[in-house]
């Protein structure tokens, strides 16, 4: 097995992470940019970033992230929101749905584990 390591995440410049464009489904505006770079395959790890604004969630696999940058709200379909700000550590169940709502550029490091059952 390959040890797989981000070091400082928090120090990647955002010019060096891969434009992913507009999000996918969002709400309103202003329309969120993501950036990111993908370090491993298996499982997927690597260093997301997004913009301001609203949209969708679209992973479907479960997700464990690190947030290094940034403040955000989560608003799970039918869960009451969380508040998620850098330091903080969040497990996204397989399936999870809700909207994203960026209110300073976030920045995350991330685990996709596997496919939904």
């Amino acid at each position: 097995m390959k040890l797989t390591i981000i070091k400082a995440p928090g120090d990647i410049p955002t010019s060096t992470l891969e434009s992913r464009g507009e999000v996918k489904e969002p709400v309103g505006s202003p329309i969120a940019h993501i950036h990111s770079s993908s370090f491993h395959e298996h499982p997927e790890i690597g260093v997301w970033e997004c913009s301001p604004g609203k949209w969708r969630r679209q992973v479907r696999s479960a997700e464990f992230c690190h947030f290094v940058a940034g403040r955000c709200i989560f608003h799970a379909d039918g869960e009451k929101p969380i508040h998620i700000s850098a330091g903080d550590a969040v497990l996204f169940p397989p399936n999870t749905t809700g909207t994203w709502e960026i209110l300073e550029t976030v920045r995350k490091t991330y685990v996709l584990l596997g496919d939904p059952d």
